[in-house]
C-alpha cells in the first residue's frame, strides 16, 4: 500500500480530492484500502457492505467531451439507458491514457472531485447513505455521504445501470 508520508504522487492526488470537497463544502474522510481482488473483498477491507462501494467511470462523448458515471460497485452501465438521459447516440469508455488526460487520475482511481475539468456528473438512482468510491489514488479510498456529494456537484440523478 502507498505510503502517503512518502509517495509525494499519491499525496498530491489526494489531496486534489479533499481540496475540491473542501471547496465544495463537503466531509470527506480518505483511508488507506487494502489490496483487493473482488468487490466483496474491497467491501469487506474498508468494513462496509459492497452496494456503499461506488465507481466513478468517466465516459466519452462522440464530440471528444467526457463525463461521470457513478454507479454501484455491484452494477453496470446501462449505456442504453446512459445515452438516453445524456441525450446522445455515442458514448464509449475511453482508453486509459485518454481517461487520466480528461480527469488527472488514473483508471481505478477516478473520482469527479478535484479532476481536472469539472464534467458533467451523472448517479444511478440507487446511490444512497455514506458511500466509498476512488480517492485519486492507488489504494486509498473516499468516504462520503452521497446525497450531499451529488447535491454538491449537480449530479443528473437517473436509473443508469443493470
Amino acid at each position: 500500500m502507498p505510503d502517503p508520508d512518502t509517495d509525494t504522487t499519491t499525496d498530491a492526488a489526494t489531496a486534489r480530492v479533499r481540496d475540491a470537497a473542501s471547496a465544495l463544502g463537503l466531509a470527506v474522510s480518505v483511508v488507506p484500502r487494502p489490496a483487493a481482488h473482488s468487490l466483496e473483498e474491497a467491501a469487506a477491507g474498508l468494513g462496509i457492505e459492497p452496494a456503499r462501494i461506488v465507481k466513478t467511470l468517466v465516459v466519452k462523448r462522440s464530440d471528444d467531451t467526457f463525463l461521470f458515471a457513478l454507479v454501484p460497485g455491484y452494477r453496470q452501465i446501462a449505456w442504453p439507458k446512459l445515452r438516453s438521459v445524456v441525450g446522445v447516440n455515442k458514448l464509449r469508455l475511453p482508453e486509459p491514457e485518454v481517461a487520466l488526460a480528461a480527469t488527472g487520475y488514473e483508471r481505478g482511481t477516478i473520482v469527479p472531485l478535484g479532476s481536472t475539468t469539472a464534467w458533467p456528473v451523472f448517479a444511478d438512482e440507487r446511490i444512497s447513505g455514506r458511500i466509498a468510491m476512488g480517492a485519486g489514488a492507488h489504494g486509498f479510498s473516499l468516504f462520503v455521504d452521497s446525497a450531499e456529494l451529488l447535491s454538491a456537484l449537480g449530479a443528473t440523478i437517473a436509473d443508469i445501470s443493470n
